[in-house]
């Protein structure tokens, strides 16, 4: 079977069949999925197996109307059979090849069983972690969105979409899903187009040049409108001014929600209204044709409309090379992982996990002959794969077993010490009398997996149950302890963070994630993450980010390099007394750990920054140019070690008042003790301006500020833009 002509098709396909091609559905069993794909259904859920999915495609290309193959349709977000970190723990690595190196192994393993189609990656940005689905994102800001978002499509969709290890990626949820008020998931968003254009399209833009297939709307309402009717960003500027011509999806039962939005009179009418915003397929809900009758009659559906939404799909079916081999090989199908898929998604988790505290310095752990318990609920759970995994992903090891690997020398002794919620007063008295007789206590505590993701917003973000008791009792006996924090979102943990002298973040790592936290715990590899979201003092600090926009009353938080760096000499001067700034008066100014913070093993200093011009005009950025920005990082520390640079943009004198710094850039760097390594960064006029509410971009005539920074180290260049 060759690609058809598809204006020819399209000539022969009658309104059913075209509507027919505009439907995914996935709550039916094999013999409902079977019918579907003989009526000429666009497409479908994944069924399991290489060999029903072949059955489906049999159906749809020897039985339908007009051999039409289906789009098979699953949501592999971090791993289809090998389980990587969750996305936001990836966006912790600073490093894309993570992502890629997820996108690679799922498009692989989902592809040998029929699925062309994965609704990922996720490139929401999101100020608040108490929305649940922060886990499957890439944090709070647009420029690491951006990045990981592209590297993952990239590696989704490969060279070509018609290779056997590749699928159609998937953007979503546009737009502003991740404003949600409250944090409450499903809710509605209002913001303004300048914060729309400047935080939440822009990872967006940055997919659809990155060649995504399909996007999908979100389930939230955007300043009145549902994003699923939402003509002006669906038509005007995704397909007109970003220029894409791929698909664009419903989310599940997103267009039958239009009437209980209240913008639609029945599912009816918003079947009308999504297609005429621009939507393409739509998710579960009502059939388009049931029965061999339209959904829709002809004077309720735009002619145009409803081919330029067929043709999409067809489109997208010959650029996967389903006309010319719609089935798979099933003897090839994997089901489960490889030893080099393991491998792969081990030296990833290994490069998400960050050290957020280490003072005094009990990591890492030297394998000795001494006495260490283990305890809290993570101690024996296997509960590491993170919020959105599919049954059928291959589970983890425990913690146990990979310290006892990594740390031969050492007795060991385990105890639940607490459950993850249920009361555990006993538990937590035994794990405190036997801590009193060894010489560290490693507590592993956290957030299950089960209480992150879609639908699982907490308005209260503290370790869940009796945890925080647990941490408590342990510091109580005076023995030094560490403290392993799993986590989906960043939690508010200024309850116990005091009194615990080191702790790692670990997330939820996936397959191989206990393996990957003992090797950093004992030293093998480098804690090299860093947050991609800050972790507040409180949940009343939320909405609290990195890039907020300058106030004329603002609060010093003390010069932190991470927090406050209009303390570096760009503030203007201010003589009010500090009573009359913005802060709250019953909390510590700033957040408890920063965008960008996380400490190593070893330590760095900035050296030789600089910019490959001090001075550039107007129309030299308007016809392209670029400017290169140069540092050298020295490690200082006695071992190898990892850092990350960064290089935020301040602009001290704007028409609008802006953010006090705009990320434009991160390196992630392997340094030997005693070397130093280069970095290097390219600036132009896409990252040296600005949006107005009227959706005009600017870059003006004046003075940028440029931080390259590490964190802890940081060095100050100027730059004059001229007229």
């Amino acid at each position: 079977m060759t690609a058809p002509d598809i204006d020819e098709l399209l000539a022969r396909m009658s309104q059913a069949d075209k509507l027919a091609q505009l439907q995914i559905l996935w709550r039916r069993d094999q013999g409902d999925a079977l019918d579907l794909a003989r009526r000429g259904i666009g497409a479908l859920f994944w069924p399991q197996s290489a060999e029903q999915t072949n059955a489906l495609q049999r159906a749809a290309v020897e039985e339908s109307p007009h051999g039409i193959p289906l789009l098979i349709g699953l949501d592999v977000i971090h791993g289809q059979f090998t389980i990587f970190p969750t996305p936001l723990a990836q966006a912790a690595s600073f490093d894309p090849t993570v992502a890629e190196a997820d996108a690679r192994v799922s498009a692989a393993e989902a592809r040998s069983g029929g699925v062309n189609w994965t609704f990922s990656p996720m490139v929401d940005v999101t100020r608040d972690p108490r929305w649940g689905r922060v886990v499957e994102g890439f944090g709070e800001d647009p420029f690491l969105a951006s990045a990981f978002g592209a590297a993952k499509v990239r590696a989704y969709q490969g060279d070509d979409l018609a290779a056997s290890d590749a699928l159609a990626a998937c953007l979503k949820h546009f737009v502003a899903y991740g404003a949600a008020e409250a944090g409450r998931d499903y809710n509605t968003t209002d913001v303004s187009w300048r914060r729309l254009r400047e935080t939440y399209l822009e990872p967006f833009r940055r997919g659809v040049h990155a060649g995504a297939a399909s996007v999908m709307a979100a389930f939230n309402s955007l300043n009145g409108t549902p994003m699923h009717a939402h003509r002006r960003l669906l038509t005007d500027i995704l397909a007109g001014e970003y220029g894409f011509d791929g698909v664009v999806v419903g989310d599940a039962d997103g267009v039958a929600q239009l009437a209980v939005h209240g913008v639609a009179a029945d599912e009816r009418d918003a079947v009308r209204l999504s297609l005429d915003a621009g939507l393409d397929i739509v998710m579960g809900g009502t059939e388009l044709v049931a029965g061999g009758q339209p959904f829709l009659d002809p004077v309720e559906v735009d002619t145009a409309r409803l081919d330029d939404a067929v043709m999409r799909i067809l489109r997208l079916k010959i650029a996967l090379g389903l006309f010319e081999n719609p089935y798979t090989d099933a003897s090839a199908e994997r089901t489960a992982p490889s030893t080099e898929t393991l491998e792969r998604a081990q030296r990833a988790a290994e490069r998400c996990i960050v050290l957020v505290k280490n003072e005094p310095a009990l990591l890492p752990v030297p394998d000795e002959h001494r006495r260490i318990l283990l305890t809290g609920p993570y101690a024996q759970s296997t509960d590491h794969l993170g919020a959105w995994v599919q049954h059928f992903g291959a589970g983890a090891g425990t913690l146990e077993g990979a310290l006892r690997e990594q740390l031969p020398h050492a007795t060991w002794t385990t105890s639940p010490g607490a459950d993850f919620l249920a009361p555990s007063a006993q538990q937590i008295s035994d794990a405190a009398e036997l801590a009193t007789q060894h010489d560290l206590v490693i507590v592993a505590v956290g957030e299950p997996s089960a209480i992150s993701g879609e639908a699982s917003s907490r308005s209260d973000i503290r370790l869940p149950g009796p945890q925080e008791r647990l941490i408590h009792a342990i510091a109580d006996t005076g023995v030094p302890f560490i403290v392993l924090l799993a986590t989906g979102r960043p939690l508010v943990v200024e309850d116990w963070i005091e009194r615990a002298p080191s702790v790692l973040l670990t997330w939820h790592l996936g397959t191989r994630g206990p393996e990957a936290i003992a090797r950093v715990v004992v030293g093998e590899v480098d804690p090299g993450g860093r947050l991609p979201m800050t972790f507040p003092r409180s949940v009343g600090q939320i909405p609290i980010h990195h890039d907020a926009e300058r106030t004329g009353r603002p609060a010093s938080t003390g010069g932190s390099l991470a927090t406050d760096r209009w303390d570096v000499g760009l503030q203007g001067p201010n003589n009010l007394d500090d009573s009359y700034t913005s802060k709250f008066l019953d909390l510590e100014r700033g957040p408890r750990f920063a965008f960008g913070h996380g400490l190593g093993y070893s330590s760095f200093r900035i050296e030789q920054a600089s910019v490959s011009a001090t001075s550039v005009s107007l129309a030299e950025l308007r016809s392209g140019a670029l400017l290169t920005v140069h540092a050298t990082v020295r490690n200082v520390g006695e071992r190898e070690g990892d850092d990350i640079v960064f290089v935020y943009l301040a602009d001290p004198v704007a028409s609008i008042a802006l953010p006090v710094q705009r990320l434009r850039g991160f390196r992630r760097v392997t340094v030997p003790a005693g070397e130093t390594v280069s970095v290097m960064f390219e600036l132009g006029g896409a990252d040296l301006g600005f949006w107005t509410d009227d959706s005009e971009y600017l870059i003006e005539p004046g003075e940028l500020v440029l931080t390259i920074t590490d964190g802890s180290d940081a060095e100050l260049l100027r730059l004059d833009i001229t007229g």
